[in-house]
């Protein structure tokens, strides 16, 4: 039980059978998505899917603590005093230039992984999550530490959403179904995710769904899915479906969003077929010692930019942090350590505040409004 507990505080998809939970899960069984039957037929083709689940290029370790360290972890989450809550008021600002034409490279980080990616001309919108809490229950698992910068509604027009899995986190079902009703871009996905949104009623003609190494294109922008070290599933099953990172692409700027993945060789392999990048969004937070490998450490996330865009000028922006409690480390700790290291490696880093537009042509002012 605690250790169900555990998974769905951190926003994962392996959820116990426990009656509180399915309480709390009563009347929202389409958060759930496909089931594996439903996935394989997409799946089985994949030279990345062995004995009926996907695999990592690189090993990835399985959660494994115990009752206590399970215990301990759960009370600090839950913890209205916490470490791992932001001490203040989290600034939010109204994103700028959403009435403009996209420009030729610009990021607005929306919160945790959702990012709204202004490249030659193009605008793509990340792992997009606009729900209080990141959780099949309105009632239970990790809720918003801060609001959404702006209403889903007032987006401007998308050329793209891309999805990089399938946990909670980053593919919300409310979401989902607001971007397909306010919105008319297609739905880039990897292998499988595609199953959960038809089930939600995306017209098949919306959804671009690849494996790694494949790509998709809208106009003369491309959309690679690549590698990553993570894992899936929304439920009790696990990795029937595919996790991925994602190249974009533009005929002058190159932009890569990592997802959620922890460490992985696969960071120098993408930048010498795609980079080097000018812009890389990469996850610093929700690390732990007992799961190693599917997160990364600040310190990983500059070693893989430095892959990424071999040791060139190319800005980092950090994502997977500040938004939702994930992990007992404290608050603004991703970013302390994440500048720390990027000092020592002469890495160009930008910290949003959540909507803030970051210009990698023309850098702000350094602002550590994370020490609320």
């Amino acid at each position: 039980m605690v250790r169900g507990a555990l998974r769905l505080v951190f926003g994962t998809a392996t959820l116990v059978s426990g009656g509180w939970l399915m309480r709390a899960l009563h009347g929202a069984p389409a958060a759930l998505g496909a089931g594996p039957s439903i996935i394989r037929a997409v799946a089985e083709g994949s030279q990345h899917y062995r004995d009926g689940v996907f695999v990592n290029t690189d090993p990835a370790s399985e959660l494994r603590l115990s009752r206590e360290e399970q215990r301990m972890i759960v009370r600090e989450l839950l913890s209205a005093g916490s470490r791992s809550r932001a001490p203040g008021t989290i600034p939010v600002l109204a994103p700028d230039g959403l009435g403009d034409a996209p420009g030729p490279l610009a990021v607005s980080w929306c919160g945790h992984s959702t990012a709204l990616v202004e490249i030659d001309g193009y605008r793509v919108l990340t792992d997009p999550i606009w729900s209080r809490r990141c959780s099949p229950s309105r009632t239970v698992g990790p809720e918003r530490m801060h609001a959404v910068p702006t209403p889903l509604e007032s987006l401007p027009a998308l050329d793209a959403v891309v999805i990089s899995h399938d946990h909670y986190d980053h593919l919300d079902i409310d979401t989902i179904l607001a971007l397909a009703r306010t919105q008319r871009a297609p739905f880039f996905v990897p292998l499988g995710v595609g199953a959960h949104l038809r089930m939600w009623g995306v017209g098949e003609e919306r959804i671009v769904e690849l494996d790694w190494g494949q790509s998709g294109s809208v106009g003369d922008l491309t959309l690679v899915c690549t590698p990553a070290r993570h894992f899936s599933g929304r439920f009790l099953t696990r990795n029937t479906t595919l996790w991925a990172s994602w190249v974009l692409a533009g005929p002058s700027h190159r932009a890569y969003f990592a997802g959620d993945t922890g460490y992985t060789k696969s960071f120098a392999e993408i930048g010498a077929n795609h980079g080097p990048f000018d812009l890389t969004l990469m996850p610093v937070g929700a690390y732990n010692t007992a799961w190693p490998d599917i997160h990364m450490k600040p310190e990983e996330a500059v070693r893989g930019h430095l892959d990424l865009t071999d040791s060139g000028p190319g800005l980092l922006v950090p994502i997977h942090w500040g938004t939702f409690r994930l992990a007992p480390h404290p608050w603004a700790e991703p970013i302390e350590r994440l500048l720390a290291a990027a000092d020592g490696a002469a890495v160009n880093v930008a910290v949003p505040k959540p909507g803030q537009r970051v210009n990698p042509a023309t850098p702000a002012e350094f602002d550590p409004w994370w020490r609320v």
